[in-house]
């Protein structure tokens, strides 16, 4: 059909050779003398065809821009000038997604389907069709890439790419438009070459940049092969092109982006590039130090040679963040998961950071792991917690949809939820018991001590058996209130004092509210906690930058 609108305007045109224009692919060869009717065609076309393609997906919240939309986009060759990206949350209400999305009456809409996402995305491709039955939906993404037959989404979808898809989803939307239909509803991804994608950076807008986490990507792909993650089933890592990488970095920069979330697997592989990208913002820093910014990284914890030393320590408080995957203190663990990480050199180089450098470090534990008890887990905690670093993330295994961890299903009983996020149940060393009570303990953890609102009182809290005495108070709080979440702050900062006055010594009871009272000053709280004379006013509540206010409680601990 667009061709043949184009054919028509050109028929009306005798001097102009209609074969040549049809034929001639990419405005670079149309050799017409009057090129203001190569603009108007092509204005015809793009007329024609506005909102035939949406790109879709629902992010899981508004802060996140979702990078892989954007790189489909750069790279969906001329289908681009009529394809429109429309980004939600999960918790957008569906019918007004529905409206939206019909509203420019498109012929395609390809949503990505993540695992925090699938079943509203369900329920967002169902109430579309029903709305408009003759429209094409195509589903790509992690959570569709794999056991494919078995899942509900990719039934109700019509075609379902897997894998990578900027190389295969062009190809695909060429069939859909001009024909000849495809045969085959699964299209596997064909991996592309890193230099020759079009990166996606000036896709993100103005309003990205003030709003929201703006995620870029180095490299692709990660050569270890930790069981539990998807990334194992990549046979190694590729970086891109270095100098044009930057340049985008540049532009972004220059546009006012100032926080940079780095989604590579490893960054610090190649320490060369990884030295490279660090001095890239040093040189911004040092140039603009009353300007600031931030980039997070996810780092390998037993590779940090002198290299990057270097650069880490000149960065200032509150721009460098690194994200250090240890999932396990036990070795057995580690050789049931695959995962080699040498624990002696990752405790030096996190020891190191902490004493040499102002980077906020985040580590990350995971339980329910194959032959794991909790009394293991226990004193992985309390060994980690001794590293010192900010922030522990706490989390649970989840089966996800290809992940080599299946094969420990059956030799350690491995149950896990049919629903996303697919936590694990139980194990043979784990009761479903332990696991809810863990839940507690990481959720009450994340309030607590990864706030940084807690600076004094936690070391009270922790004393010298941190797992132990944590999970006393998650049971604690837990019992009191039978939920985690949308606690008001002088009730858990009231409920801790009340546990630590339970747990010590008359003579120390002083002591402990002093601490609890400085904590709740200091985090920027209005109102009065019981024992206080006198309440906290708006005059005394700290106004600091929401993005990295956690951050700098933990830099002033």
């Amino acid at each position: 059909m667009r061709r043949d609108r184009s054919a028509a305007f050109l028929a009306s045109c005798p001097s102009l050779n209609i074969e040549a224009y049809l034929t001639t692919n990419g405005r670079a060869g149309r050799t017409f003398t009057a090129s203001w009717v190569c603009w108007v065609v092509d204005v015809l076309d793009i007329k024609y065809n506005v909102g035939m393609i949406t790109l879709s997906t629902l992010n899981a919240r508004f802060s996140h821009a979702s990078l892989g939309l954007r790189y489909l986009l750069a790279n969906l060759r001329e289908h681009a000038a009529y394809t429109r990206l429309a980004e939600y949350t999960i918790k957008s209400p569906v019918n007004a997604m529905v409206a939206d999305l019909l509203s420019d009456s498109p012929r395609i809409i390809g949503f990505g389907v993540y695992i925090w996402n699938v079943n509203e995305t369900l329920a967002l491709i169902k109430a579309l069709k029903m709305a408009a039955p003759e429209l094409i939906i195509v589903v790509g993404g992690p959570e569709v890439s794999y056991e494919v037959e078995q899942q509900e989404i990719t039934q109700v979808a019509d075609y379902v790419v897997t894998g990578w898809g900027e190389i295969t989803l062009p190809k695909l939307f060429d069939a859909l438009i001009h024909g000849p239909k495809p045969l085959m509803k699964v299209h596997v991804g064909v991996q592309a070459k890193l230099d020759d994608l079009v990166m996606p950076y000036h896709l993100y807008t103005d309003d990205d940049l003030k709003h929201r986490n703006i995620y870029v990507e180095a490299s692709r792909g990660c050569p270890f092969k930790c069981e539990f993650c998807l990334s194992s089933l990549d046979k190694t890592a590729w970086g891109f092109e270095l100098d044009p990488f930057l340049v985008e970095m540049d532009k972004l920069y220059a546009r006012g982006a100032r926080t940079f979330k780095f989604v590579d697997r490893t960054f610090n592989l190649k320490p060369e590039t990884g030295r490279h990208i660090l001095d890239f913002f040093l040189d911004k820093i040092k140039a603009a130090p009353e300007d600031p910014l931030f980039a997070h990284f996810e780092v390998i914890p037993d590779h940090l040679p002198d290299l990057l030393k270097e650069a880490i320590s000149a960065f200032p408080a509150g721009s460098l963040q690194f994200e250090l995957g240890i999932q396990t203190l036990n070795t057995t663990v580690q050789k049931h998961i695959s995962r080699k990480t040498n624990l002696d050199k990752a405790y030096d180089n996190i020891t190191w950071l902490r004493d040499n450098s102002q980077a906020h470090l985040h580590v990350d534990l995971i339980a329910g792991l194959p032959s794991e008890t909790m009394g293991s887990f226990a004193e992985g905690f309390d060994r980690l917690y001794g590293w010192r670093a900010h922030e522990i993330q706490l989390g649970i295994l989840k089966r996800l949809r290809g992940t080599p961890i299946i094969r420990h299903t059956e030799p350690f009983q491995m149950r896990y939820s049919d629903a996303p996020p697919y936590e694990i149940i139980s194990n043979m060393d784990v009761s479903k018991e332990e696991l809810d009570e863990f839940k507690h303990f990481a959720k009450y953890w994340d309030g607590i001590a990864n706030s940084g609102r807690f600076t004094q009182t936690l070391p009270l809290i922790l004393a010298d058996s941190p797992y132990k005495r944590f999970h006393s108070l998650s049971q604690y709080l837990h019992n009191t209130w039978q939920r985690s979440h949308s606690i008001p702050l002088e009730t858990l900062f009231t409920e801790v004092a009340n546990w630590l006055v339970a747990h010590s010594e008359a003579d120390s009871h002083g002591r402990m509210r002093d601490a609890v009272t400085d904590d709740y000053i200091n985090s920027g709280s209005q109102g009065k906690l019981p024992w206080m004379k006198r309440g906290l006013t708006i005059e005394t509540k700290q106004h600091t930058d929401a993005a990295l206010v956690r951050q700098a409680r933990h830099q002033t601990a």
